[in-house]
């Protein structure tokens, strides 16, 4: 039995990890944190995280970036305890928090928990190796109306794996009617649609000479990203040596 925090356990995506949690028989919550307390729930709800005093296998943390500076991090040191951040749009103070929490525990951490983004940044970035200059990388991404961050952490994900497979130096290119000038070679061109209830889709455009190559993911619930959570908390309990992991 895996016993699992769940951070912003109250939230959309924390209460659609709670569920597939309660359905799976080697899972157990033992607990949440939130700072909005629900009326109704399986198990005890903490608005801080000292105030838990069991023990768990891991922590996975839906909520916000604000988490972090809430003592998130000092928890799971301070406890031991590996944790799962599915959080995107962290200021770079806080990605040094990571780090340095990462010397100490297990984090998995990963722009995007979709077993199918992951294998997608695989594919963008064997196609970018092999496609090379020749071909222009473009990546379009939509989310819902209130989705705070542009770009998405996937698109930025998706990015580097574009640049990881190409041997030259590339610049991300967020805009461009302030660039009275043809597209550079060096660029990859990230573009962000925000409206309605997207819950996710990116698309990834390789453009050369008289054809284009197009890799596209699309979400239609967002239980992919909890079931993807859920995945890597059972991958991350079961590892000893501190450090990052971003595969499962």
């Amino acid at each position: 039995m895996t016993n699992i925090l769940i951070s912003g356990c109250n939230g959309r995506m924390g209460r659609v990890i709670a569920d597939i949690c309660g359905k799976d028989a080697e899972l157990h919550v033992v607990a949440g944190f939130d700072i909005v307390l629900p009326q109704t729930i399986t198990f005890p709800v903490y608005s801080k995280f000292e105030d838990f005093t069991g023990t768990a296998d891991a922590l996975i943390d839906f909520s916000s970036p604000g988490s972090i500076d809430d003592g998130l991090l000092a928890f799971c040191v301070k406890r031991k305890i590996p944790a799962v951040l599915c959080t995107t749009g962290y200021s770079e103070a806080q990605t040094a928090l990571i780090g340095e929490a990462a010397k100490l525990i297990p984090i998995f951490k990963s722009a995007n928990m979709s077993i199918g983004i992951n294998l997608l940044a695989d594919i963008v970035r064997e196609a970018a190796g092999k496609l090379g200059i020749d071909f222009d990388a473009e990546i379009v991404e939509s989310h819902h109306r209130q989705k705070v961050d542009a770009p998405s952490g996937t698109a930025l994900l998706l990015a580097d794996a574009v640049k990881s497979g190409r041997s030259d130096k590339l610049e991300n290119v967020y805009e461009r009617q302030s660039r009275r000038e043809p597209r550079g070679s060096g660029e990859i061109g990230i573009s962000a649609v925000r409206g309605g209830t997207i819950p996710g889709e990116h698309t990834v455009i390789f453009a050369g000479r008289d054809e284009v190559i197009e890799f596209k993911h699309t979400v239609y619930s967002r239980e992919v990203f909890a079931a993807g959570a859920v995945r890597a908390a059972k991958f991350i309990a079961d590892i000893k040596e501190p450090g990052f992991y971003s595969k499962f």
